[in-house]
């Protein structure tokens, strides 16, 4: 490796020059540079040590105090070089005198290859080994002096050791933490500086800042008076930022739709702050996960001379909203197919004001179904520094009722439940990996008959409603905790709900209900194993189509919607092996069971005592999944306990 000019050490390596002011931080450019321009002490020494020994063309003779002989010479057959017989080898001070530390001398001696006793030298070899003790580390110069004695001719090397170290300086180091700095010299106050473990520090420290993505380096180093090292570290640093609209087709700039201040807002790469490489590539993906921004480029460009970069950042919006249709299959249909089968129209705007707000207006409509929603979403709230959100929703909708009340008898019409809903929930993250959210919402539900008529019984005398009336109102208090350790299927997911009634007016309904879900995949070679498990329990005063259903695609597979029963508490578990079979098709083998523990009687009216459903079960079966911009396309084939086997069709992943 070549020695590296832009580090000096300037009390270290033989006799360098007197130091010159300290450059200044190193220019952005460099730093910004693939090949950054960092200083090897070791090879600094090097280059020093050359320098110096290479100016003696023959090892010099000092007299002695006696007259001295004509030095012996014997010459290499060639003729090429030199050689001088030396009878003596000894390791003194620069003065002369013994060292007054006797572990010195010996590290100087034991550096010494090629000058032994009685050995013929040429000056090649008497220079290797004066690199040899600077290399050392230990040593701020030295020098070689042959004395002609009466024994023959005394090479002495004359060594100044480094200063003891006392302390250190670190300046420009806003990033690095001064505990690294501490361990790296714990140990070594009192001691002798060895520049071959300041090397080792330095080396760490361009480290430490390389595996973080961090742009920075120690630019410049030397040994003060006293025994105190000095180190100048440079780092890049974000001077501004800039934002730059491009038009999608064109690539030219053009003025953008979204306020510079909500991109801004995104952004944890602040200005004054180090430029950190990695830090700038999340926040990239952090404004393309706001999905208004088609492409997002930050380019880094240095300020003249100085150890700072503007940020750049060029985005091409995408368009702001349309329309859209599309069909599905509703899960809670069970007499075929085609009843189950929905259309859907909505209209999206992703950027409100410049916001990044999100307004969503859709409805979907079946033969039984219909859902109306309009949604209004605030990502992060202005002027609030814990990225909270806010949404603000309204919906009316009409499903079937036999998730709990199916089975009717033939000369009674279907049952369908009809719920107004508004209400209004923040969310934010409030730990790495967990989010929250609180809410309130109000819910007026009641049942129609096949003619829209409001019921509160069914054909099996059964009530639909807590209250006695054709409706019941709630006002409810969800608080709700997501855990999620990454995107993947192989991975964990908890999340855990709380919803509780308040009774504002009498006649409103007062229940709590809490219900938890678990999932947790491994990798098991070419298989994906994944576990699952949910449950809840609900107290008080509640609609009976608010019991928790089992059976059915996302429940217990084998059983129709809602077929094994529907009760006040639940607990299902499952368990699925998949193994991808060729491009985007998975097979899998699946096992469910779930249970109402026993609770079913306590739903008011018993809707499943009423139908005969077990109130517990299992299903198993196998079946094939395709990735799809929807999500997973799910096509299932089970068996249940009671010998039954049924198709099922999903889309997306399972609750």
């Amino acid at each position: 490796m070549g020695p590296r000019r832009d580090v000096r050490f300037v009390s270290s390596g033989i006799k360098l020059p007197r130091a010159s002011p300290a450059p200044a931080p190193a220019p952005a450019h460099a730093l910004l540079s693939a090949t950054l321009p960092l200083a090897h002490i070791g090879r600094a020494i090097d280059a020093a040590a050359r320098h110096v020994v290479a100016s003696f063309p023959r090892v010099p003779v000092a007299r002695a105090e006696t007259a001295a002989a004509p030095l012996p010479r014997r010459h290499v057959k060639d003729g090429c070089e030199e050689r001088v017989l030396i009878s003596e080898v000894a390791v003194r001070g620069k003065d002369g005198e013994p060292l007054e530390r006797p572990e010195l001398e010996e590290a100087a001696a034991a550096a010494l290859r090629a000058c032994r006793p009685n050995a013929a030298l040429t000056v090649r070899e008497v220079q290797e080994d004066v690199h040899r003790v600077v290399e050392s580390g230990l040593f701020r110069s030295c020098m070689p002096v042959a004395v002609d004695t009466r024994d023959g001719i005394r090479l002495v090397f004359e060594v100044e050791p480094n200063q003891d170290f006392q302390g250190l300086v670190c300046e420009g180091a806003n990033m690095l933490p001064s505990k690294f700095l501490d361990d790296s010299f714990r140990d070594r106050h009192g001691k002798i500086i060895n520049i071959r473990h300041l090397d080792q520090v330095i080396k760490s420290v361009n480290g430490w800042y390389q595996e973080r993505g961090l742009t920075g380096l120690v630019s410049y180093a030397e040994i003060l008076s006293g025994g105190i090292l000095r180190l100048q570290v440079s780092e890049a640093e974000v001077n501004n930022i800039n934002i730059r609209f491009l038009d999608r087709r064109t690539g030219e700039p053009t003025i953008g739709k979204t306020q510079p201040d909500t991109i801004l807002q995104q952004l944890t790469t602040k200005k004054g702050q180090a430029y950190n490489r990695a830090q700038v590539k999340r926040d990239v993906e952090t404004i393309l996960t706001m999905g208004i921004m088609e492409d997002v480029t930050i380019i880094p460009q240095p300020v003249g001379d100085s150890n700072k970069v503007d940020l750049v950042m060029n985005l091409v919006e995408r368009p702001s909203g349309g329309f859209s249709a599309g069909g599905g299959i509703s899960s809670g249909i069970t007499n075929g197919p085609l009843s189950g089968l929905i259309g859907s129209f909505a209209y999206s705007h992703r950027n409100v004001f410049g916001r990044n707000k999100k307004l969503n207006l859709s409805l979907e409509r079946g033969q039984i179904d219909s859902i109306f929603r309009l949604n209004y979403t605030d990502p992060w709230i202005d002027g609030d520094n814990k990225r909270t959100s806010r949404t603000v929703m309204v919906q009316n909708s009409r499903t079937p009722g036999t998730l709990i009340h199916s089975g009717d008898r033939p000369d009674h019409g279907a049952i369908t439940i009809g719920r107004v809903t508004a209400g209004i929930e923040y969310s934010r993250p409030f730990r790495p990996k967990w989010s929250g959210t609180l809410g309130l919402i109000f819910q007026h539900a009641g049942a129609r008959d096949d003619k829209g008529n409001p019921v509160i019984r069914d054909s099996y005398n059964s009530q639909l409603t807590a209250s006695g009336n054709p409706y019941d109102d709630t006002v409810l208090a969800k608080l709700e905790s997501v855990y999620t350790d990454s995107g993947d299927r192989s991975s964990t997911m908890f999340v855990f709900n709380v919803e509780q009634g308040l009774p504002i007016l009498p006649e409103w309904l007062s229940f709590n209900r809490v219900t938890a879900r678990l999932r947790q995949g491994y990798e098991i070679g070419p298989a994906r194993l994944l576990l699952s498990a949910s449950g809840g329990h609900v107290e008080g005063n509640f609609s009976p189509h608010e019991a928790f259903a089992i059976g059915g695609t996302n429940s217990v597979r084998g059983y129709e919607e809602g077929a094994v029963g529907s009760g006040r508490s639940y607990a299902v578990g499952s368990g699925e092996v998949s193994c991808c079979m060729f491009g985007p098709l998975e097979g899998v083998v699946f096992g469910d069971y779930g249970s109402d523990l026993g609770s079913g009687p306590k739903v008011p009216g018993d809707p499943a005592g009423a139908r005969g459903k077990p109130g517990s079960g299992y299903g198993y079966g196998v079946g094939i999944r395709v990735d799809s911009p929807l999500g997973p396309l799910r096509l299932e084939y089970a068996f249940n306990d009671k010998q039954a086997r049924r198709f099922h069709f999903g889309v997306g992943h399972r609750n």
